[in-house]
């Protein structure tokens, strides 16, 4: 009995060999690009740096406040933000405040919600 294929499937092996010949040798400038999105693969970390994207810069404590959690946690998330480079932190006596690393992760957390509303609009 022959197996039915998916109807998402090519039933051919290669459609257009220049395109992909071009796009195999470009493609590998994604590399590494995985870790942002895991970084931020986490509804926490996405409140917070959602939230670094409505201030400057916020405090550990105040992070903890905003999203709900512990200071414990909330650094736990901060560092993990900060090791995946889209945050910084700065420490003032005994206040840790953090900030993020430039506007291009301001961007893509903005055009991300954008993206997500648009999604939703007829949901």
């Amino acid at each position: 009995m022959q197996q039915r294929r998916d109807a998402d499937q090519c039933e051919v092996y290669i459609f257009d060999p220049d395109k992909v010949n071009r796009l195999k040798e470009k493609v590998g400038i994604t590399e590494g690009l995985a870790l942002l999105f895991k970084a931020l693969a986490d509804d926490t970390r996405v409140k917070i740096a959602y939230a670094l994207t409505e201030e400057d810069e916020l405090c550990v404590c105040d992070v903890a406040n905003i999203v709900g959690s512990t200071t414990a946690t909330a650094s736990h998330h901060l560092r993990v933000l900060r090791n995946m480079g889209l945050a910084r932190y700065q420490k003032r006596g005994k206040m840790v405040f953090y900030s993020l690393k430039d506007d291009h992760v301001r961007d893509i957390i903005k055009l991300a919600l954008v993206h997500h509303r648009e999604g939703h609009k007829d949901g």
